[in-house]
C-alpha cells in the first residue's frame, strides 16, 4: 500500500494535496478546488525539435529526463512544485512569493551554465532554455471523469505566463517576468531587474509590462547592463511614447 501511495504522489504533486485542503489522496474527490494567487513559471528548451531529430526515441526520452532531474529539485527548494510536464517544457507553481519562483529561476540558468559543460565533454548538444514568469489568481482543482481524474489549474495568469516565456525568444533573453510578478517581489535589491518593453501579449487585449532579469548573465554581461540602466529604461520609456528617433539616441 506504502508503495503505491508512493507512486500515486510522483503523478500528483503533494504540494497539490496540501493546497486542496486533504489529508489523504484518497480524500481526493472530483471537483475539489481552491482559489489562490501563486506565481506561474514556464520554462522551454529553445530549439528541442532540431536536437531530438537526431536522436532515437529512447535517447530522447534519456536526454529529457537528465535535464529535467536537474531542474526538478530546484524548484523544489524554492518552495515550488511542478504541475507538468509539457514535453520539454516545466510549468511550476510557486504559492508563497514571487521571491521564491525567481530565485529558482536564476537559480536554474546558472546549474545549466554547468550542465552545458558536462554535456560537452559527452559531444551531446548543449542547451539554451527560456523562462516566463506571472503572477496571478489561479483556480486549483480536480476535473476529469470517473475513471480518469487529474489536477489542474484554470487561469488566465497561466495563459500569460506561457507567452511571457514564448517571448524570451523576440528579446534574446532566458528570463522575462510580468510587472505582476515584479511588484510581487519582497526583496528586489536582491536581484538584477530592468525594464524592458510594454506589450500586448497574443491573444489578449490588456498590455503587461515585461521586466528582464539578468542576475544570471556572465559577470561582463551583467556590468554592461547595469551601466546603461538608466539610460536603457529612459529609452524604452521614450519608445512607449512613440518618440523613437529620441529613443534611439
Amino acid at each position: 500500500m506504502e508503495r503505491k501511495v508512493a507512486t500515486f504522489y510522483k503523478f500528483v504533486p503533494i504540494q497539490l494535496i496540501d493546497l486542496l485542503n486533504v489529508a489523504d489522496c484518497d480524500q481526493i474527490d472530483l471537483g475539489r478546488c481552491v482559489e489562490k494567487t501563486m506565481t506561474i513559471m514556464f520554462s522551454d528548451i529553445r530549439g528541442f525539435t532540431s536536437i531530438s531529430e537526431k536522436m532515437t526515441p529512447q535517447e530522447n526520452f534519456n536526454f529529457i529526463n537528465n535535464y529535467l532531474s536537474k531542474m526538478e529539485p530546484i524548484i523544489n527548494e524554492y518552495q515550488g512544485f511542478i504541475d507538468k510536464y509539457i514535453g520539454d517544457a516545466i510549468m511550476a507553481l510557486f504559492p508563497y512569493s514571487a521571491d521564491d519562483a525567481i530565485s529558482a529561476a536564476i537559480t536554474m540558468l546558472k546549474t545549466l551554465v554547468k550542465y552545458n559543460q558536462i554535456l560537452q565533454r559527452a559531444g551531446l548538444p548543449t542547451l539554451k532554455i527560456g523562462i516566463g514568469i506571472h503572477t496571478g489568481p489561479l483556480m486549483l482543482g480536480t476535473i476529469g471523469g470517473q475513471k480518469r481524474m487529474d489536477g489542474t489549474v484554470i487561469s488566465d495568469a497561466v495563459n500569460i505566463a506561457s507567452r511571457i516565456e514564448s517571448l524570451t525568444k523576440t528579446y534574446h533573453t532566458p528570463l522575462l517576468i510580468s510587472e505582476a510578478s515584479y511588484l510581487g517581489l519582497s526583496e528586489r535589491d536582491n536581484y538584477l531587474i530592468r525594464r524592458l518593453d510594454r506589450v500586448k501579449v497574443k491573444g489578449k487585449t490588456k498590455y503587461v509590462n515585461l521586466f528582464e532579469v539578468f542576475s544570471a548573465d556572465l559577470e561582463k554581461r551583467q556590468a554592461g547592463k547595469l551601466a546603461t540602466l538608466n539610460l536603457f529604461e529612459k529609452a524604452v520609456s521614450l519608445y512607449q511614447q512613440q518618440h523613437f528617433e529620441t529613443a534611439q539616441k
